[in-house]
């Protein structure tokens, strides 16, 4: 962490401690990733100095960082930064014609899904990085380290995980081939582009389709990952029985990463109000186990775990009730208020402060 006055700020820097204004509510979180509006909004409130990351979003190192700081940047989040840049050259050279070179991409997926499959918390927090401009290369590397994750909870073996992972990374490639006008379109996508951006999985498919290093369920997987158990579902409309179970648990990884990070169309959601989402939303769509296992491992609550509202008040969990594990009694730290979130509904958990 590098605290730093407001003019050395630069887009693309990482919050690393809330910026608090005269409320509770801070006026920018923790995890958020520096852009021009911001660095407007720093100057209204006249805030002089922030806490940042060593690293900026971009996986670069930020200016004038002493030795010590630069050896803290070398944590997990410093190599899935690493990672993401790896994986926008990747993008950009499918966008080329170039193939797939697997070798590469496991060499570096791989030793950092090994990193990161122990840090639940550095799991959790995987959205704050996730930026319009490239919120396509960390989707694809988060949704992998998700699905991995997810899987190794679901009792898969190391070989599967691994499999698994490289199948969220590799899930999206074929949006390589899908016109680069609509990638950066900044308005909402027409029926036409829409359709065509439903058949990315089938380009996908074929981008891994000869890959040996890839078994079969992998490669059905890429093709599969937007089907859903009701055959709502594309690009071919299966219901639960024909999608493969890689399919599932890397479709729960890719929600879950959607809905909490920052998108053109679409505000984040907080982890907990994404999984309430989950459950009520795409109950019948997505697989129950594999939802399970996000809530109860990475999302997981327990009591005596201090949390901050959607209020801004800090709170700290008493009772976690079974059926909505998202919606626990807690007690306000400030007054010793007792609220169940499953009554006050308008008030919902945004982060975990501590487990």
């Amino acid at each position: 962490m590098v605290r730093v006055k407001r003019s050395q700020l630069r887009e693309g820097c990482v919050l690393a401690e809330d910026v608090l204004g005269k409320t509770k509510r801070p006026i920018i979180p923790k995890n958020t990733v520096i852009t021009k509006p911001l660095l407007l909004v720093l100057e209204k409130f006249l805030v002089e100095e922030v806490d940042v990351e060593p690293l900026l979003a971009n996986g670069e190192l930020f200016p004038n960082v002493d030795s010590a700081s630069t050896a803290a940047a070398k944590q997990p989040m410093a190599f899935y930064l690493e990672a993401v840049q790896r994986y926008k050259t990747w993008f950009q050279s499918w966008q080329a014609g170039l193939p797939i070179d697997i070798g590469e991409i496991r060499g570096v997926i791989i030793p950092l899904f090994e990193r990161m499959a122990v840090q639940k918390r550095e799991l959790l927090m995987l959205h704050h990085y996730a930026t319009n401009d490239e919120y396509l290369h960390h989707h694809a590397v988060s949704v992998g380290l998700l699905a991995g994750f997810l899987a190794m909870q679901l009792g898969y073996s190391e070989g599967e995980c691994h499999q698994i992972a490289l199948v969220g990374v590799l899930a999206d490639c074929g949006m390589a081939k899908v016109s680069k006008r609509i990638l950066t379109s900044p308005s909402a996508l027409t029926e036409a582009e829409f359709n065509e951006v439903k058949q990315h999985p089938v380009f996908s498919y074929r981008m891994v389709q000869k890959i040996p290093a890839l078994n079969h369920g992998a490669k059905l997987a890429v093709l599969q990952h937007h089907e859903r158990n009701d055959g709502s579902g594309y690009p071919l409309g299966v219901k639960a029985e024909r999608i493969h179970p890689y399919s599932q648990i890397v479709a729960v990884a890719d929600v879950y990463h959607a809905m909490t990070s920052e998108r053109l169309y679409r505000r984040k959601q907080s982890p907990f109000r994404a999984i309430e989402a989950m459950q009520r939303e795409q109950f019948g769509k997505l697989s129950t186990e594999a939802v399970a296992a996000l809530v109860n491992n990475l999302i997981g609550l327990q009591t005596g775990a201090v949390v901050k509202l959607s209020n801004g008040e800090m709170a700290e969990v008493m009772f976690i009730p079974s059926d909505e594990p998202a919606r626990p009694i807690v007690k306000i730290i400030e007054t010793g208020q007792l609220l169940s979130l499953s009554v006050q509904r308008d008030i919902y958990i945004e982060e975990m402060v501590q487990g």
